[in-house]
């Protein structure tokens, strides 16, 4: 397989331990170019690493990383040009100007997108002569960004992208990366937002323990295995659901997500629907936002990572 037809990422077995501790554990990963994919996981769970292994910050301890059919660390001069990196943290000199970073990167490019352009495209024009340590949380993400994208690159790998940002930066972030995808080129992103995850990529790996525990489109994440249906409301917290799931079907079960949240999963049909606002409304409480739905990704997500806070 020649370097065009390659995969824009491939791992087999991958492996990394730093000391006792292992972060990836034998991961397997095929992303096709032109795509996006979002890499999810908890705190730990070995997503940063295995981002820095495919941009050759790290080397692994066994296994076979392939990134635009290259080996990131002894390829690396190699692959270097065609691959943009958007790190947590930055990773700009704190005393630069936002101009002259962009500018710095630029150079490195063999054929480069307009600077003062991306800039103004990013909404960081008036804040061009700022220096790196004096930009806003925001800011810095989006020169972060700018960085990356800058070098016209064919795979871009983007830690955390829209964190610290508020609605609009991560609107324009999220239409940057829909139009990199129209352009042709792929995209490795992580996140810890779920609406994130499932408005922009095609496929979703979710990891665990350096270990891949689920991989497909958010509709096949979220597609219920058993063919349940969910019915979702909120109302005030706390709700005795033990007097609820009384009154419903014997196939149905109810849980409080989070505060306020609630889902009925069973056979729901307009029965259903009726004695749930019935039930609320006989115990003097509002059903709101009642909604037939399917499971959402963060369902998936915590269905298989577990609930408790990961340092």
């Amino acid at each position: 397989m020649s370097n065009a037809d390659s995969p824009a990422v491939r791992l087999r077995g991958l492996k990394k331990r730093f000391g006792d501790t292992v972060a990836v554990a034998g991961l397997d990963l095929c992303m096709p170019r032109g795509s996006v994919l979002a890499l999810l996981g908890p705190n730990g769970a070995g997503k940063t690493t295995t981002v820095e292994i495919c941009e050759g910050f790290q080397r692994p301890d066994e296994g076979e990383v392939r990134v635009l059919g290259l080996d990131p660390h002894t390829q690396s001069e190699a692959l270097r040009p065609r691959i943009g990196v958007m790190p947590q943290g930055g990773g700009a000199y704190p005393g630069v100007r936002a101009d002259e970073m962009l500018h710095l990167v630029a150079a490195c490019a063999a054929d480069p997108l307009d600077p003062a352009w991306l800039l103004d495209v990013l909404g960081l024009e008036g804040a061009r002569r700022t220096p790196y340590k004096r930009l806003s949380g925001g800011q810095q993400q989006r020169l972060s960004l700018a960085c990356a994208l800058v070098g016209r690159p064919e795979l871009v790998f983007l830690d955390e992208p829209t964190a610290g940002l508020d609605p609009q930066a991560r609107r324009l972030v999220w239409d940057l990366v829909g139009a990199l995808r129209r352009d042709g080129v792929s995209v490795l992103l992580t996140t810890h937002l779920m609406d994130e995850a499932e408005a922009l990529a095609d496929r979703v790996l979710i990891v665990d323990h350096g270990r891949a525990v689920a991989e497909g489109t958010a509709e096949e994440l979220t597609e219920p295995a058993d063919g349940r249906q969910e019915l979702r409301f909120r109302s005030q917290t706390g709700l005795d659901l033990k007097l609820l799931l009384a009154a419903l079907p014997e196939d149905c079960e109810a849980t409080e997500l989070r505060p306020g949240d609630y889902v009925v999963r069973g056979t729901v049909d307009p029965q259903v629907v009726s004695t749930v606002t019935a039930w609320c409304a006989q115990h003097g409480v509002l059903a709101q936002e009642l909604r037939v739905s399917r499971r959402s990704l963060e369902d998936v997500f915590l269905e298989l990572t577990g609930r408790e806070l990961r340092s």
